[in-house]
């Protein structure tokens, strides 16, 4: 049994026996309730990095295979399982039940990369702790959303890890204030759509920007934009695509991996519409 099989696994346990343990003393009084209820969430943190990144990167690129024939995948929504799903509420325990086609496996790691996130990237609050810590803006504010990039992190081998990610976006608002919502975590260049981790199956889609236009240096900020496969004026140039998944820290109506729309919303894998998880969506509309 692999380990992330195993840290699923134990998860549950321990989640169930403190329930029981609650549930037997309701005498108890509310300020305990919730230390123990606390005792699951410490160690979702403490065991679901190794095991999401162990179980997932196992295998690569099979969630469309397996998936890849549904009406899910004809109209880019990924459909409901007979168990009514809940919407992502980061506030509320994380359930990302009802999603035909994933298996426990996948939406325990899903969840655990959820938690893992709620838990850490809190720490990244204030963007200009970011930058001093050496996250640079890539210019994209007019957009709503700004990221911010520690570039060299995108070519390291520490991949999903919410204490050190790629990327961190910060929503702008009409009076220039900056507030954390996402993480945007990326893979190197050189992997491929095909080869990433299959993490939560059809609750993730990974995308890549083929098609945006930077300046140059240590530090690119986007300067514009071209067509998919197109090139840029110089001095401007693309850079090498990388893979990227989002983890909102806020509801989204798409759920919480889901991608930014119009040019931030990049390009998937071919063959593949872009997936929009309503399952778990949150009401009303995102700006």
């Amino acid at each position: 049994m692999r380990f992330a099989d195993t840290a699923c696994a134990g998860l549950g346990i321990i989640a169930v026996g403190i329930a029981l343990g609650v549930l037997l003393t309701p005498g108890a009084a509310r300020e305990i309730r919730l230390v123990n209820a606390g005792i699951p969430a410490f160690l979702v943190a403490a065991l679901a990095l190794p095991a999401m990144i162990l179980g997932g990167t196992t295998v690569h690129g099979h969630a469309d295979d397996a998936h890849g024939h549904s009406a899910a995948d004809a109209t880019g929504e990924v459909a409901s399982a007979a168990v009514p799903p809940k919407p992502y509420n980061p506030t509320q325990p994380i359930d990302l039940s009802g999603v035909e086609g994933v298996t426990p496996e996948q939406q325990a790691r899903a969840e655990n990369l959820v938690a893992i996130t709620l838990a850490r990237l809190p720490a990244f609050a204030d963007y200009r702790v970011a930058e001093n810590l050496g996250w640079r803006s890539i210019g994209d504010e007019l957009t709503g959303f700004e990221h911010f990039i520690k570039w060299d992190l995108i070519d390291d081998d520490d991949a999903l890890n919410p204490d050190a990610p790629e990327s961190l976006v910060y929503r702008v608002g009409t009076n220039g204030s900056r507030t954390l919502v996402s993480v945007m975590f990326l893979l190197p260049p050189n992997v491929p759509l095909g080869g990433v981790p299959d993490v939560g199956g059809r609750l993730m889609q990974w995308h890549i920007h083929d098609d945006l236009c930077f300046t140059p240096g240590a530090t690119p900020r986007v300067a514009g934009v071209t067509t998919v496969g197109g090139s840029c004026t110089a001095p401007l140039e693309k850079l090498a695509p990388s893979p990227m998944i989002h983890v909102w820290i806020v509801p989204h109506p798409c759920g919480p991996f889901a991608a930014l729309e119009g040019v931030g919303a990049g390009q998937v894998k071919d063959g593949e519409t872009k997936w929009c998880d309503h399952a778990h969506g949150a009401a009303g509309t995102f700006s």
